[in-house]
């Protein structure tokens, strides 16, 4: 595992602070920890992460304006929360401060290792689209800064802004399914809350732009019970 794949870990347990490094570092993360708030984006502002794994419940500041300020100074770093709050109430409030994922205590360590390099892996995808700045599905060619489809045969259909934002997340999570909650969390930001037929009526949209046979699609699909998935099948 690549060197540059690095983690700030925060959690003010000691115990548990150092067995969740011991076990990072065996799979090959290079771990930076914190057992405070203050601490943690003090070393935030210094280094540069591949994942924040951060405690709710932390000294000075919490795991929640931890994150807050983290996400004024970068969207695109994955943060998942270690929390021993299980409510949906909590669940929610942890995705609108920005959260990626939310894993309640106790959990399995394996478990914990598996969202970890999920994590990475989709961090390390979005870093590769932000270096482009567009996306290309079979003949055609996504612009996300300028809201353009160019075609194959060279026209251009215009894209509108949540149509822009949905493609990104879709291709930024590629060959896995996105929640709903996603969705809402990163297109719509829990602003407006849109129905399961307005996010297919997205879909079916971007099926008619992309699609050969938009009744057997190859690239966009609703999962039932879960949500979308886009299929990269380059």
């Amino acid at each position: 595992m690549a060197s540059k794949q690095r983690i700030l870990l925060v959690e003010d347990e000691d115990h548990l602070l150092e067995a969740i490094k011991l076990n990072l570092e065996l799979e090959g993360y290079k771990v930076s920890t914190a057992t405070d708030g203050k601490k943690a984006l003090k070393i935030f502002k210094e280094e540069r992460f591949n994942l924040i794994i951060l405690d709710v419940m932390l000294p000075e500041i919490d795991g929640f304006q931890v994150a807050e300020t983290i996400r004024l100074e970068n969207s695109e770093v994955p943060i998942m929360f270690l929390t021993a709050k299980n409510t949906s109430e909590d669940r929610v409030l942890g995705l609108k401060k920005g959260a990626d994922d939310y894993l309640v205590k106790p959990f399995n360590l394996e478990e914990l290792i598996l969202r970890v390099a999920i994590l990475v892996k989709r961090g390390l995808k979005g870093d590769d689209l932000k270096e482009l700045n567009s996306y290309k599905i079979g003949e055609k060619t996504i612009y996300f800064n300028s809201f353009e489809l160019k075609n194959g045969d060279g026209s251009v259909t215009p894209l509108t802004k949540k149509e822009t934002m949905l493609l990104k997340l879709l291709i930024e999570r590629r060959n896995e399914a996105v929640s709903r909650e996603q969705i809402l969390e990163t297109v719509w930001n829990y602003d407006v809350y849109p129905s399961t037929r307005t996010i297919d009526n997205f879909i079916l949209t971007f099926r008619k732009y992309f699609e050969p046979d938009q009744k057997n699609p190859t690239y966009f699909h609703s999962i039932r019970g879960v949500g979308y998935k886009f299929t990269d099948i380059s």
